[in-house]
């Protein structure tokens, strides 16, 4: 049974919530973390939501998130890292654990171009995140994302662009989510220690209703979650998990009902 000392609450599970309401029901609920999006980050204000976690006591354990470098021209291109330079400075200020990199797809790219460009981006920000004190967190991505969303689609990847850079500086965000269907995934969760800066759950429905809003709560699919905290544990992570679930029936229901939920299930399941 996991203990819900460790439990983060991903905003987007609650969708509908905005900073303040996610908040105040985190502290109703007893749920001591927090992950924040930037879109609602901007819709409240930074300052406003330093003040609102602060006051209520919250853990953030990430800000969602950075990355998105890919681009067709060299001006769009700097434009990516400047909206970075100021997801570092957000996650900064709410003195994150971690700022969580999608790195981007490879629409009207060649693949390998993104990912080059993926490289030069994420070296490109180090520096900044360096003086500000953020972690960079590079979250692979499962395969089907690699059109649109992250042409880092493995644990081995990630690891690898991540080699050059101290891993207190650059480290990986695992989300069950992405990494349960790879068949080295124990053998590269234990690679990845001293690097795990982040650890999601959810689960896989069968059949999976929609790519992106159709994970499920834990307990409802097929994801071995327990086991892989325990892999994730053995590799030195002891800090929050997030549950992040994009589900447009959860979105639709009643939100008091689907946090009571995620407690119940964390506490179950993971």
């Amino acid at each position: 049974m996991a203990d819900k000392s460790r439990l983060s609450l991903n905003q987007i599970t609650i969708n509908a919530w905005s900073v303040r309401e996610a908040v105040e029901g985190c502290a109703r609920h007893g749920v001591p973390s927090i992950a924040l999006w930037r879109n609602r980050i901007a819709e409240a204000g930074l300052a406003a939501c330093v003040r609102m976690v602060n006051d209520a006591g919250l853990h953030v354990s990430s800000v969602c998130r950075g990355g998105m470098f890919p681009a067709a021209t060299v001006p769009e291109r700097a434009r990516n890292i400047e909206d970075n330079f100021r997801a570092v400075d957000e996650a900064a200020a709410l003195n994150a654990d971690s700022l969580v990199l999608v790195v981007g797809g490879c629409v009207g790219l060649d693949l390998e171009e993104a990912r080059g460009m993926v490289a030069d981006g994420v070296a490109a920000l180090v520096p900044y995140a360096r003086e500000r004190g953020v972690r960079l967190g590079l979250e692979p991505l499962h395969p089907m994302f690699a059109a649109d969303r992250s042409v880092l689609v493995t644990i081995d990847q990630a690891l690898k662009l991540a080699a050059p850079y101290d891993p207190a500086q650059v480290g990986v965000i695992l989300d069950v989510f992405h990494i349960w269907w790879d068949p080295r995934v124990a053998e590269l969760i234990a690679q990845a220690a001293g690097r795990i800066c982040g650890f999601h759950v959810s689960d896989w429905l069968v059949p999976l209703p929609d790519t992106f809003l159709g994970r499920g709560l834990m307990g409802d699919g097929v994801i071995q979650i327990r086991k892989l905290r325990g892999l994730v544990e053995q590799s030195g992570y002891s800090g929050p998990i997030e549950v992040e679930i994009m589900n447009r029936t959860l979105w639709n229901s009643d939100p008091e009902s689907v946090l009571a939920q995620v407690v119940e299930r964390f506490e179950k399941f993971v």
